[in-house]
């Protein structure tokens, strides 16, 4: 099975999906993380990598790809992945 390639938002690489975390905005505005990648919704995928997420966090890049305000609960889930 080839690899399904997606770009981070942030620094733009492509990498394998299954390597990077998708976040989701369905179609009722909620916004979560999808630890399937098969979530029905606008999704923006980050590198699982400290310098990303960190960005992703603070400079709004997330919100902008998702054309929504990114709930305080994502940030700080996406922060715990910097610990993992």
């Amino acid at each position: 099975m080839s690899e399904i390639l997606r770009t981070c938002v942030c620094c733009r690489t492509q990498k394998d999906k299954r390597d990077m975390i998708r976040v989701v905005k369905d179609n009722k505005s909620n916004v979560f993380i999808d630890l399937t990648h098969k979530a029905n919704g606008r999704g923006a995928y980050v590198c699982k990598n400290e310098q990303c997420i960190k960005k992703a966090i603070k400079s709004g890049v997330l919100a902008s790809q998702l054309k929504c305000e990114i709930p305080v609960e994502i940030k700080e889930k996406l922060s715990e992945e910097i610990i993992k």
